[in-house]
């Protein structure tokens, strides 16, 4: 397992990995925020995915079958949240992110270049969604992207039960273990509201 210095941070749904550097690490209250915030709207359903970057398995979900949120306008009931850090942890002695092996649209293209064996193209992911590299260059510089990374880092270690592979699905807190491919059975059989999106009706 190798430390790496390769720029991926998770700016709304767009991820890093890099250097921690000791004066950005977490606290408990830091995450009781993120917690809190996440689940402000009582009528969506928390859909939470833990995953590592660049992790064939991970990216497999990703590509096959979390894009299926989208559809037939499940994500409208849905609050989606892409936590990237895996397997991943904190070498204490210099403080570094230990890493096992290496917007949506740019998680989906980077990950779609793992599966297809070329991820070392991901700057390709920018190009061709007419995104600038600079807010993800400016977040990882200003030490916001190793705080949000930090975070991330917090929260797996801490979820219950704890995570035993990856992805690892969250709906509601509730972690679906080896069924996270029926993601959307769960989040139907979840939401509380009236209108039912057509993914629900179809899954019934």
């Amino acid at each position: 397992m190798t430390s790496t210095k390769l720029v991926f941070t998770f700016i709304v749904a767009s991820f890093l990995i890099f250097l921690l550097p000791p004066s950005h690490a977490a606290s408990h209250s830091d995450f009781e925020d993120i917690k809190i915030s996440s689940s402000m709207d009582s009528q969506m359903v928390n859909l939470s995915v833990y995953y590592e970057a660049l992790s064939p398995s991970c990216a497999t979900f990703i590509i096959q079958n979390l894009t299926g949120v989208f559809d037939d306008d499940l994500i409208t009931i849905t609050n989606l949240r892409m936590v990237p850090w895996g397997n991943a942890h904190v070498n204490e002695t210099d403080n570094t992110i230990i890493c096992q092996d290496k917007y949506y649209a740019l998680i989906h293209c980077i990950e779609f270049l793992v599966i297809d064996g070329t991820h070392s193209d991901w700057q390709s992911c920018f190009n061709s969604l007419g995104l600038s590299e600079e807010p993800i260059l400016e977040c990882y510089n200003n030490g916001t992207g190793a705080k949000l990374q930090a975070l991330n880092g917090y929260e797996t270690a801490h979820l219950d039960p704890p995570h035993v592979f990856m992805p690892w699905v969250v709906v509601n807190n509730k972690s679906l273990g080896k069924d996270y491919g029926e993601f959307t059975t769960y989040i139907c059989s979840s939401y509380k509201g009236k209108i039912k999106p057509n993914a629900c009706k179809s899954s019934t």
